[in-house]
């Protein structure tokens, strides 16, 4: 079904779910660098705030079905108004080169210490979407 003929409780639905997959791709992280699985560590952590983000513009009943699609919308919405920061403009865009070059670059291997960068900058940035949106 698509967005714009949701009910307004299926909508706050679909945003708990989307919350719910954040937290799950916090944890998941967390579980993978204590494993040693930086690179898929990074990747949880990318998912985390994209997860995140689609909470946010499902909360907004702005529609988007792509990577590329869901930073825009963020960006347009959100960064350039001055609702989210430019830090975590960045963290999205970070994060998301981070999890590219991790699933598809030859030989990208991260290390704990990456994970440890990147791990705070995620978790803030899941917290400021998620009190943008409660805010709905």
């Amino acid at each position: 079904m698509k967005e714009e003929q949701m009910t307004t409780e299926q909508r706050n639905d679909l945003v708990a779910y989307y919350f719910e997959r954040a937290h799950e791709s916090l944890a998941e992280a967390k579980y993978l660098r204590d494993g040693g699985y930086f690179n898929g560590a990074v990747t949880r952590l990318y998912y985390a705030c994209f997860n995140a983000c689609r909470a946010l513009l499902t909360a907004n009943g702005i529609d988007t079905s792509t990577h590329n699609g869901v930073k825009a919308m963020i960006s347009m919405h959100f960064i350039r108004k001055g609702l989210l920061s430019i830090e975590h403009g960045s963290t999205l865009a970070d994060l998301f080169n981070q999890r590219h070059i991790s699933d598809y670059e030859a030989y990208a291997y991260r290390d704990a210490s990456s994970v440890e960068f990147l791990l705070p900058k995620a978790e803030a940035f899941v917290e400021a979407v998620e009190c943008l949106a409660k805010e709905k």
